[in-house]
């Protein structure tokens, strides 16, 4: 898929060139392959974890894949303060990617309060709050792109984590709300919904899984798309950098009628064409 990327970035202008992007919780997974999208496009790009030593060898090897040196802010941003010094370090962003997010299978009645709370902090709450502080600079440069990362499971709530399903379809509203909010704008707000995707996070995740059922990963991946997600199209799991050429791609200038827009790289796993 990289080496895809590439020929298509060299057949396509996306004018990303110097754009100051923002892509939070980017060391690993779906963030990181749109760090790297982002980055291959010339774009000055600026890497977050919670992990500061994760955060610099994410740097490093951006830099090692693509030859360019993108910034890093080492913080949690489900919390407040952290935000403010974010954006203290960093307050003049382009284009913010609200990748942050959690997930944890777990039956409903298990769900705490304090479960449900810290789900929509860390999911929805970071992403508010970081838009509530970049889109008045975005405004005063009559330019700018949000790009909330929801999920297929913000539209078809897996009964296994209701409370993560919850989380997306917030996302969905907000980011179509803040759209309407910044209507006749050059600031466009979208959210972009993945389907089962191979992150970090689901792999290690699957892998545990298939151990316990005494499987491969492939083996289990097959299963799962036989019996869990019977709907996907593509019978897999997406990779990382199959949703960022898409979000690269609805940053972009190019991408300038696009706003509003809850756009699905799914794999076909919502039984819709609309």
């Amino acid at each position: 898929m990289k080496v895809l990327n590439k020929v298509f970035c060299k057949n396509l202008d996306l004018q990303l060139k110097n754009k100051k992007v923002l892509v939070t919780g980017s060391t690993a997974g779906i963030g990181y392959a749109i760090a790297e999208a982002m980055a291959t496009e010339g774009a000055t790009v600026i890497l977050n974890g919670r992990n500061e030593d994760t955060l610099l060898k994410s740097l490093e090897k951006i830099k090692n894949e693509t030859g360019f040196i993108a910034s890093g802010f080492a913080g949690d941003l489900s919390k407040e303060d952290q935000v403010e010094k974010l954006v203290i370090a960093h307050g003049d962003i382009d284009i913010l990617i609200n990748n942050l997010g959690i997930f944890e299978p777990v039956a409903f009645e298990d769900i705490s309060d304090d479960d449900w709370l810290h789900m929509f902090n860390v999911n929805v709450l970071s992403g508010i709050r970081l838009c509530r502080k970049y889109i008045p600079y975005m405004k005063k440069a009559d330019w700018g792109r949000i790009i909330f990362i929801s999920s297929e499971s913000g539209l078809q709530i897996p009964a296994e984590m209701i409370h993560y399903g919850m989380t997306k379809s917030a996302q969905i509203s907000i980011a179509r709300g803040l759209a309407e909010s910044l209507a006749g704008t050059n600031i466009t707000v979208n959210s972009i919904l993945p389907g089962p995707t191979k992150s970090r996070g689901v792999v290690d995740f699957v892998n545990d899984l298939a151990k316990q059922a005494e499987q491969s990963f492939e083996e289990f991946e097959e299963d799962f798309f036989r019996h869990v997600r019977p709907t996907s199209l593509i019978k897999r799991f997406a990779t990382p950098e199959e949703v960022a050429s898409l979000v690269v791609y609805i940053a972009s200038p190019l991408a300038s009628a696009t706003t509003g827009a809850s756009l699905r790289v799914d794999g076909g796993v919502v039984k819709s064409a609309f």
